[in-house]
């Protein structure tokens, strides 16, 4: 039964995401928002809900290390497993704006999140705080350096300009509706599942948790990559990860201080995230600058592998 929880949670989470994202686009088109604020903002925010509904939840049901690692897990997925099985199918060739400003900002979040952590074993309000103003700060950066040229975004899709009012609320009551007992859903079952297995919840949460949360990106990019489209880049998996961290744990610590109640956090998985963030600067200029080859998706989809091998 705990397993046909996790599914039917994960299913609702990538159908309640879906909706998510639909209506805040057409709701961003209805208010005049550019195509690059939406791209960069909503769009991004909207594919962090799965993440943000799922800590939220479990932190408010006593299991913090689920909502730590889903965060952890998400982020070393995104770039070892969505990243690694994108660059398989075709190479990305990645732009300047990853060392100029995306890169150094994930890896200062990174550090940061890892800082607090150790500090004190507790995310607290005042931290929550932190990261938000420090996503703050990096979207006026990110918004104010992208109106300086031209940005292409073939990601948002323009038939959802044209549609109505009515239809944007019935699909942000479906998409609230799917994501809340999809989290509920998805927590409960991780939970039993942990406990009958005789695992800890840190180690459910960062492997089939993680890996659930990501299946939209995945799902994406898989599709985006076979049709030879780039509507998921190097960059949007460095915002989600960046989003992750300051929006989801940012928001959760607000609402309730996240203990770290599980060692292998700070000794094992917080360093698995660090690692995987850190290689991409050297796979990305080594040895051929700017391109993520197959070669380079295979390494980081190996990496994969071997951490949750380790894991479990």
């Amino acid at each position: 039964m705990s397993i046909f929880y996790v599914i039917i949670g994960l299913l609702l989470l990538v159908l309640g995401g879906e909706f998510l994202v639909r209506s805040s686009i057409g709701l961003s088109f209805k208010l005049n928002i550019s195509k690059m604020v939406i791209g960069m903002t909503v769009v991004s925010f909207a594919t962090s809900a799965p993440e943000l509904l799922v800590s939220l939840q479990a932190a408010l049901d006593g299991s913090p290390a689920i909502a730590i690692n889903n965060v952890i897990g998400s982020n070393i997925a995104n770039i070892g497993l969505v990243l690694g099985i994108t660059a398989i199918i075709g190479p990305i060739v990645v732009n300047k704006d990853f060392y100029k400003l995306n890169w150094p900002v994930m890896m200062l979040f990174s550090l940061v999140l890892y800082y607090f952590l150790w500090n004190d074993n507790v995310l607290t309000q005042i931290e929550g705080i932190i990261l938000l103003v420090g996503l703050v700060v990096f979207l006026f950066v990110l918004i104010r350096n992208a109106r300086k040229e031209e940005v292409s975004l073939d990601e948002v899709d323009d038939a959802l300009a044209s549609i109505g009012y009515g239809k944007i609320v019935v699909w942000l009551l479906i998409g609230g509706i799917a994501l809340y007992f999809g989290s509920e859903l998805l927590v409960d079952g991780a939970k039993d599942i942990a406990n009958n297995m005789g695992v800890s919840e840190g180690v459910i949460s960062i492997t089939m948790i993680a890996i659930g949360t990501s299946v939209p990106e995945l799902a994406a990019s898989v599709i985006a990559a076979m049709k030879g489209e780039k509507a998921i880049s190097l960059g949007n998996l460095i915002g989600s990860n960046i989003f992750n961290i300051a929006s989801v744990l940012g928001l959760t610590s607000l609402i309730k201080e996240i203990p770290v109640t599980e060692a292998q956090i700070l000794s094992r998985d917080i360093f698995w995230m660090l690692g995987f963030a850190a290689i991409l600067l050297p796979l990305v200029f080594i040895p051929n600058k700017f391109v993520l080859s197959r070669f380079k998706g295979v390494f980081l989809f190996l990496g994969y592998a071997l951490f949750i091998y380790l894991v479990l």
